[in-house]
């Protein structure tokens, strides 16, 4: 017999606030309704309040609850209650419970099923854990939970499913747990101090259909018995050590849905088992070679990634039989030949990424099907050549296209401009030519983010209505990261943290870091997650701020104009201005002329703008100071002219920021004239007084040479020659005399007095 009073720490509060009647969730009045259930009263129903709980009533008005102002339970008092407890499950997660697992939870030996995920629970798992011998689930995933895990869970028979993910958990993984026969999920994903190696005995878990060890520390090879579980559906062994080439015996299994091996240290040959699961990602390794009949395996495959290995040779014409594929990544690599044609002429394939490899031949001889699926083409870092494939007019739904660094020689694209999906472009150094202006068509690039031309021989002016049609660039939004979706029932890739590396630039500020405890970066897939769709990521390489930054999240929030480096010309169009969600500009070295368009003051979220080497004239436009985001700025080598603004922003950037600018005057090119006159004058570009003058005035040197040489002739003939100095002091005092008769009394008597003392000292 104990009172209730003891058990306040089933829902973990220690403040109980007063009740607010408000309208409480249904899962939280089922979760009550199911506790009421599993508690056995020691006094009559009359003095029981619990007995009046009922699914007629809102919990939040139920005697002993207390809820938030939306709904939320936050705490249970039942303390002239005493009741006998049975529970059989106990759910607790999202609760937002801190501190350690309290120490009464030990009287519940009969517990079946513990679930706390994802609140704030910390400290260590506690030892009287080894009293639930009948525990079937296990649930403690995303807490702090720190320590090692113990060796006593090996004693659970039952135990089904055991998820341990997103904690701060270390050490060596005891072994002797992975030989639980009941077991039927692990995830262990997250701890990233957390390792060991997996043992052999591993493939007599008969009954294992989930095993998720990703963003761990675990070692050596990967057991061939693994890949023999008869029920084996998702298995996720990415971000560890693992090393090695993958050997397999003959009963391999059928079954598998999902392999995630990526970003470990195998090597050897690309494997070939597996063929009917439809997610694969074998990245990041040291994988050296594709079999040439690696398409014979892929025929349900969804989702084939290779990239970031050390993959030689020709890409395997058999890829094309993966008649299911819609995702394929082979960037990265060594690759070299052409392009398979029957490769881009695939049906369903959403996402190509064959970038940095060595690929060559024509690029012209891409072909597309007239129903073309593609949403992104990724070319960039190869040695392709010739005419930009017309082809591509085809992919009506066409998302993302980057070509950059190949030898594509063409005029501008404007087949392209039909296509209103699209939101990234990258033609960067390549050798495209003339205008982009394109003439009968409707402009309709309404959601284009990034458009990178730098590097390039483009030419002419650009019209006002270029910048009109990319409405996408003028507006502020909020948005999630950019990903591709495509397929249908697959799992999902979700991204549970990122680190503060990948946020590469502070146009991603609003994002901030997902989960402060996550400190690796990793893309992981959850067994218990399922969704219509597969989502890739893409990232894009950029240049801001005189660095290339490599851009993993591409939010709506996010663009990007770059025409650096071509032989544009004209004024720069005042609707710019417009963009006020810009973070990024670079028109540098190109041959703009005119002002600086005043209206740049309006892009609120300008962060770097670079306009150097050009042949703009007129005043920096004095708004630009009010641009508080503005940390990079780059106006040199232009016909600039004027007093450079001093507020805000402008009096951090270095004189590097205005050099070359022969009318430019003002801090940091020279000290400012705090009442606004005009700079002094200049010899030949430069103050007399300047440092960098390095011409001698001699007139000025000689007459300062002669003064000095008469004042040390006549100083020393009054000190070293007695009778001159005597003649000079009787001509100074005739002259004095003269000019002031009253001092003769006044001497005379000074002469007399001296007299007298001389008369006494020689006595």
């Amino acid at each position: 017999m104990k009172t209730l009073l003891h058990y306040l720490f089933l829902l973990c509060f220690n403040i109980l606030l007063p009740a607010v009647h408000s309208k409480c969730i249904k899962d939280q009045q089922q979760s009550l309704l199911y506790l009421q259930k599993s508690l056995q009263f020691d006094q009559p129903s009359y003095q029981t309040p619990l007995i009046s709980w009922n699914s007629s009533t809102d919990c939040c008005s139920w005697v002993g609850v207390h809820c938030t102002r939306n709904g939320h339970v936050i705490g249970l008092d039942l303390s002239n209650t005493t009741i006998s407890l049975n529970l059989s499950e106990l759910d607790l997660r999202g609760n937002n419970i801190s501190g350690p697992i309290p120490g009464s939870f030990a009287n519940f030996s009969n517990l079946w099923e513990l679930n706390l995920r994802g609140n704030n629970i910390s400290g260590p798992i506690p030892g009287f854990f080894a009293n639930f011998s009948n525990l079937r689930v296990l649930d403690l995933s995303w807490n702090n939970i720190s320590g090692t895990v113990p060796r006593f869970f090996a004693n659970f028979s039952k135990l089904t499913n055991l998820s341990l993910s997103g904690c701060q958990l270390n050490g060596t993984f005891p072994n002797e747990i992975f030989q639980v026969p009941t077991l039927q999920t692990i995830d262990l994903s997250g701890n990233f101090k957390l390792g060991g190696s997996l043992p052999e005995s591993i493939g007599n878990l008969k009954m294992l259909s989930t095993i998720d060890l990703s963003g761990c520390n675990f070692t050596g090879s990967i057991p061939s018995s693994l890949f023999c579980l008869p029920h084996l559906s998702q298995l996720n062994l990415s971000h560890n050590q693992f090393s090695g080439e993958l050997a397999f015996s003959s009963l391999l299994n059928y079954t598998v849905n999902t392999i995630d091996l990526h970003s470990n240290q195998l090597q050897g040959q690309i494997p070939t088992f597996l063929p009917y699961a439809k997610y694969m990602d074998y990245s990041r390794n040291n994988f050296n070679s594709i079999p040439s009949n690696i398409g014979d395996f892929l025929t349900d495959t969804l989702f084939f990634s290779l990239s970031s290995n050390n993959l030689h040779g020709l890409i395997p014409a058999s890829i094309c039989n993966a008649s299911n594929l819609q995702i394929l990544d082979l960037s990265n690599n060594s690759l070299s030949g052409m392009i398979p044609q029957c490769l881009t002429a695939m049906r369903i394939l959403s996402v190509l990424n064959l970038a940095r490899n060595n690929l060559t031949g024509s690029i012209s001889n891409v072909d597309v099907t007239e129903d073309c699926s593609l949403k992104i083409l990724k070319f960039d870092g190869n040695q392709l050549g010739g005419q930009f494939p017309k082809s591509l007019a085809k992919c009506t739904k066409l998302e993302f296209l980057n070509l950059e660094n190949n030898n594509i020689t063409d005029s501008f694209p404007c087949l392209l401009k039909n296509i209103s999906t699209l939101s990234v472009l990258i033609l960067r150094s390549n050798n495209f030519y003339g205008g982009i202006e394109c003439l009968n068509t409707n402009d309709t690039w309404s959601s284009l983010q990034i458009i990178d031309l730098a590097h390039n021989n483009f030419s002419g002016e650009i019209q006002g209505i270029v910048w009109k049609a990319w409405q996408e660039m003028m507006a502020t939004k909020d948005g999630s990261m950019s990903t591709i979706q495509v397929g249908s029932l697959t799992p999902v890739m979700t991204p549970p943290c990122m680190v503060a590396s990948n946020l590469v630039t502070s146009g991603l500020r609003k994002e901030g870091i997902a989960n402060a405890r996550c400190s690796y970066s990793f893309f992981r897939k959850s067994a218990l997650q399922t969704d219509s769709s597969l989502k890739y990521a893409v990232s894009v390489t950029i240049t801001s701020k005189g660095l290339e930054m490599v851009l993993v999240k591409i939010l709506p929030i996010y663009t990007l104009i770059d025409f650096s480096s071509n032989n544009f010309s004209g004024p720069i169009p005042k609707e710019i201005g417009e963009f006020n969600s810009l973070p990024i500009l670079n028109l540098s070295r190109n041959a703009f002329t005119g002002e600086i368009p005043s209206s740049f003051s309006n892009m609120s979220l300008l962060e770097s703008l670079d306009l150097s080497h050009n042949k703009l004239s007129g005043h920096i436009p004095p708004k630009l100071a009010e641009l508080t985001f503005l940390s990079s700025l780059d106006l040199s080598y232009n016909q600039l002219v004027g007093r450079i603004p001093t507020s805000n922003q402008f009096s951090t950037f270095p004189p590097s920021s205005f050099t070359g600018n022969k009318g430019l005057w003002g801090f940091p090119l020279t000290v400012d004239n705090k009442a606004g006159f005009p700079p002094p004058p200049t010899v030949n570009g430069r103050a007399p007084n300047s440092k960098h003058n390095h011409e001698v005035n001699w007139d000025l040197i000689i007459v300062e040479i002669g003064f000095t040489f008469g004042f040390g002739v006549v100083v020393g003939s009054l000190v070293l020659c007695k009778r001159w100095s005597k003649w000079y002091y009787r001509a100074m005092y005739n002259i004095l005399l003269k000019m002031f008769p009253q001092l003769e009394e006044r001497i005379g008597i000074h002469r007399r007095h001296v007299h007298i003392n001389q008369r006494w000292w020689r006595r």
